[in-house]
């Protein structure tokens, strides 16, 4: 697409008529047409399309979003699901990788931890191997609709989510006994984490959610090129463009000439 170019000397026909400004020197604007003590309604608020996707998923699975300054991310057992408020997140946070990562940990934890504060873990003591096991289900979700580089979790556990091989729920290489151990109990509770997840009530709203998502970043890749921040000195690439390697080679592959048996492209 052509873009505008100052340098450019433009046709005629793209300038306004003159008696465009000969008419705005000469012409009031009658009273009845503008009203400088006029005050508009409003009727609608602009929230963001993603947003209202996965604000509409966490409805759809009985959740309602709220934001709280005071907090990071919080279930209360009533289907209350609170998240802080964004100037308290980091610039590559958005709602959607957030309940993304709520539903998985409820899913990993069984469907009755709906009635449980925070889905049953216990936050302050040491580390719950089901966090693992849920952030491997997290990536197995996100790789299914190729935004596995999109959706990682917020935080340390993004740690342990990079470190993930190809197959999200095959084991790290372990050093130690510990940690293949840790390792094969992560593994075991993702695989039945997945196995529920693709069962209802999760599977229908979720995948809705990660396909409209995966939609979404494929429109924009026609903009993507040309986006600039509205900031001042911002240099962060655009969320949507992250793309984990799996998924760049699976891309470079569809865009590859198919080749016959003997390397040889078709004819």
């Amino acid at each position: 697409m052509r873009a505008f170019d100052p340098t450019t000397r433009y046709p005629a026909a793209l300038d306004a008529n003159p008696q465009d400004a000969r008419d705005a020197d000469r012409l009031d604007v009658p009273p009845r047409y503008h009203d400088d003590a006029y005050e508009r309604p409003i009727r609608s608020r602009y929230v963001d399309p993603l947003e209202v996707v996965w604000l509409a998923t966490a409805r759809r699975l009985a959740l309602t979003v709220r934001r709280d300054p005071n907090i990071f991310s919080m279930t209360d057992g009533t289907g209350l699901l609170a998240f802080s408020t964004r100037p308290e997140l980091d610039p590559d946070d958005c709602l959607a990788q957030m309940t993304l990562h709520e539903l998985c940990h409820w899913v990993t934890n069984g469907v009755s931890t709906y009635h449980e504060r925070d889905w049953g873990f216990p936050l302050w003591e040491k580390i719950d191997v089901r966090e693992h096991g849920c952030v491997r289900m997290q990536c197995w979700v996100a790789s299914q609709f190729e935004l596995r580089e999109m959706f990682g979790p917020t935080g340390c556990f993004r740690q342990y989510y990079d470190a993930l091989p190809a197959d999200p729920l095959a084991p790290l290489d372990a050093d130690t006994e510990d940690e293949r151990i840790w390792e094969a109990a992560a593994c075991r509770i993702a695989m039945d984490a997945v196995a529920r997840v693709q069962q209802e009530p999760f599977w229908g709203p979720l995948s809705a959610a990660m396909s409209a998502t995966r939609a979404m970043r494929d429109q924009l890749a026609a903009f993507a090129a040309d986006y600039q921040s509205e900031f001042e000195g911002d240099a962060l690439p655009l969320w949507w463009t992250r793309r984990h390697p799996t998924e760049r080679r699976a891309e470079q592959a569809a865009r590859s000439p198919a080749r016959g048996p003997s390397g040889v492209e078709p004819q």
